[in-house]
């Protein structure tokens, strides 16, 4: 199993920024990608941003430019550090891990989500 711990949400400004971060735990060598995904209240949750294991980086139209993942320099954490955030941005984030395994003979994909972290974009 995989556990995810998200952090670094709050209040901030139209225009202030934020990093948030998620902390992988257990068996992390089974996951293959990572990404923040969020969900605003009476709407379905969305990608935000997603990063492999080789490094390779994928965006939502609506944050390019304005977020960028990456991962930190402590083992098994990434990060989501987001600029000129906009009242349209509040919502709630999460960190979904993918993973892959073999069992027996069989490859098999899992995905883990994090609890969420609150993101409040308000003047």
């Amino acid at each position: 199993q995989v556990q995810l711990v998200e952090s670094g949400g709050g209040l901030v400004q139209p225009g202030g920024s934020l990093r948030l971060s998620c902390a992988a735990s257990g068996s992390t060598s089974r996951i293959n990608a990572v990404g923040w995904y969020r969900q605003a209240p009476g709407k379905e949750r969305e990608l935000v941003a997603t990063i492999t294991n080789t490094g390779s980086t994928n965006y939502a139209d609506s944050v390019k430019g304005r977020f960028t993942i990456s991962r930190g320099n402590a083992q098994n954490t990434v990060h989501l550090q987001m600029n000129s955030l906009e009242v349209e941005d509040t919502a709630v984030y999460y960190c979904r891990a993918n993973t892959l395994y073999w069992s027996g003979s069989t490859l098999r994909a899992y995905v883990y989500w994090g609890q969420g972290t609150q993101v409040t974009v308000s003047s």
